[in-house]
């Protein structure tokens, strides 16, 4: 996933610092659906790019999250535990948690890019749309 997706965002002009940072917030979706889902693992990951930012949506089928309920790590285990949504909150520009109890969970995370180029490059100009999917991994 990590390969697909930053190759796609340099292969557009997405700056390297942007990528790097989208790729950590999205490792981090993931691997709390690895640990958390509770739907064998499966999970969907698309990448919407536009002009203005990225758009990476990380969706499982597991049973989702009871309403008020919160993950209270003791504080030993804070160290390797529990910090996932604050590492993707310093990397991306809006973190939305999305979870229906029984129909799982997606989390969606917005970053505004820099290109490492003008936005008029012919790279760039390849997105036909203001905001077209430019990636899509299911795991």
């Amino acid at each position: 996933m990590r390969q697909v997706m930053g190759d796609t965002l340099r292969g557009v002009g997405v700056s390297e610092d942007c990528v790097a940072d989208i790729l950590l917030a999205v490792t981090e979706a993931c691997t709390n659906v690895v640990l958390h889902a509770d739907s064998a693992g499966a999970y969907e990951v698309t990448t919407t790019l536009g002009r203005a930012g990225c758009r990476v949506e990380v969706r499982d089928n597991g049973q989702g999250c009871r309403p008020g309920r919160r993950h209270r790590a003791r504080t030993r285990e804070l160290a390797e535990h529990g910090r996932g949504f604050a590492i993707m909150r310093s990397c991306v520009d809006g973190v939305t948690l999305r979870s229906v109890p029984g129909h799982g969970t997606s989390v969606v995370l917005d970053k505004r890019v820099h290109w490492v180029a003008p936005v008029s490059t012919p790279a760039l100009n390849r997105l036909k749309t203001p905001d077209q999917v430019v990636c899509s991994v299911c795991a």
